[in-house]
């Protein structure tokens, strides 16, 4: 099963896994690459979420993005909880 289907129903160009990496790297800190993000944010699985952006890119983008208020949250949690790299 294709996981990206569900982040991308309405997009069907951006369902090809090696075609979307190549957008992403192309496309960093860009408009496109911000809109990505936020499909995969509100629309994506964590686990698939984190395959093409790691905490960091999240916490450091999220209030660019406007996000449903429970999306916000939820990823804003990921960041607390998940985000540190100093964990002892």
């Amino acid at each position: 099963m294709n996981y990206l289907n569900a982040v991308f129903w309405d997009y069907p160009q951006f369902t090809n896994e090696n075609y979307l990496k190549n957008i992403i790297q192309e496309s960093k800190d860009d408009t496109l690459y911000l809109w990505i993000l936020s499909r995969f944010l509100e629309y994506g699985r964590v686990v698939d979420t984190l395959n093409y952006f790691s905490i960091d890119e999240i916490s450091k983008n999220i209030t660019k993005l406007k996000l449903r208020p429970y999306t916000q949250k939820k990823w804003k949690r990921m960041i607390e909880v998940y985000g540190k790299t100093d964990r002892k």
